[in-house]
């Protein structure tokens, strides 16, 4: 059964002056997913999450979160998300503990709980050693964790992260990475990046943006399995190029030297019973058969550039 639609987005629409930087928006996000935003500098990504998170205000469309209106109802509708801009706001005057206890009035919640939530955002975020510790005396990467723990202190069901590994390095990737995957089970994820890896290791879906619109929209499993295939061959007597691309479901032929080839195709269709038939009856003495699968980076730069040809 399909988990619960927390976030609802209809056409949503933003100018700067004449310049549209988001067009037509329109996505679903459920409870247990964790949705990547992909795209290159300018794409949108950072200005579709500041309108999903309240802090910029829509020229069209609409954002339910948890069925509130964005716009109609904002106390509503803000009360269940929880925000890391790509520059967390943290005051570094403050230690950790101060902090996150201003956050939880901020966010409304009653003084005799303030203590427990931020023990608890403090432990899912690893923090427990730090609380004490002034936040200009913190790495960046603990910096990154206490923006997390602020965003989560008062458990809202839609949680907004903007490059939250930006400036990390490989293990505070991973640790960070591992984090939003146990928050995913239980929330809503979405999270601006340009790390392909990134998306692989941490969401479960992906949304690939490209002079602010939609160029793909789906899940992780469905675009890699999307993915352009390709195949190596090689013959003894290898056959004209011209002959090899007429063959049923190849799309391109490239020479690869040395009698060998790589034919691309895009699944479900199949050359490979096709080919073979062809090798024996023709004689062309098939000595090499290597099946290659793309890459999620090049499926995302087809997608690109795909946009780009199209406009």
């Amino acid at each position: 059964m399909d988990q619960p639609i927390l976030v609802q987005v209809d056409n949503l629409t933003r100018y700067y002056g004449a310049h549209c930087a988001v067009n037509a928006l329109s996505f679903n996000l459920r409870q247990g997913q964790v949705l990547g935003f992909l795209g290159p500098n300018g794409a949108g990504k950072s200005t579709t999450l500041q309108l999903l998170a309240g802090c910029l205000a829509p020229d069209a469309g609409r954002i339910l979160i948890q069925g509130h209106d964005l716009l109609q109802q904002p106390r509503r509708a803000k009360a269940v998300i929880g925000y890391l801009p790509e520059q967390p706001p943290l005051y570094p005057e403050f230690t950790v503990d101060e902090y996150l206890a201003y956050c939880a009035r901020l966010h409304r919640l009653p003084r005799g709980q303030i203590a427990t939530a931020v023990e608890k955002a403090k432990a899912r975020c690893e923090l427990g050693t730090v609380g004490r510790r002034l936040l200009s005396h913190l790495s960046r990467g603990y910096r990154q964790r206490v923006g997390i723990a602020q965003a989560i202190i008062h458990e809202p069901a839609v949680i907004i992260l903007d490059e939250p590994a930006a400036g990390l390095d490989p293990l505070q990737q991973r640790e960070l990475g591992g984090l939003i995957r146990e928050l995913g089970r239980e929330h809503g994820v979405i999270l601006s990046t340009h790390s392909l890896a990134e998306v692989q290791s941490t969401c479960t879906h992906v949304q690939i943006m490209q002079q602010g619109r939609l160029v793909y929209s789906g899940s992780l499993t469905a675009l890699e399995q999307h993915s352009s295939h390709s195949l190596l061959v090689g013959f003894s007597v290898p056959p004209a190029l011209e002959i090899l691309a007429a063959l049923p479901a190849v799309g391109q032929v490239e020479a690869l030297g040395e009698q060998r080839f790589r034919l691309r195709y895009t699944p479900p269709a199949d050359p490979v019973p096709a080919l073979v038939a062809q090798a024996v009856a023709r004689n062309w003495g098939l000595r090499e058969l290597t099946p290659e699968r793309g890459s999620l980076e090049q499926r995302f730069i087809e997608l690109l550039l795909g946009q780009q040809e199209a406009a």
